[in-house]
């Protein structure tokens, strides 16, 4: 979240925590045949 401000450290952690989120279960990788890692690891 380059550049961005947040107004307190609670709202930098919820946005930490839904940014792994998506790394771990959205994010496709092509290395992974398509998958997230999440899919990929089941």
């Amino acid at each position: 979240y380059h550049g961005e401000e947040f107004r307190s450290i609670h709202e930098l952690k919820r946005r930490i925590v839904k940014y792994i989120h998506w790394y771990n279960h959205k994010r496709i990788k092509e290395k992974l045949n398509g998958l997230s890692p999440v899919e990929y690891r089941r």
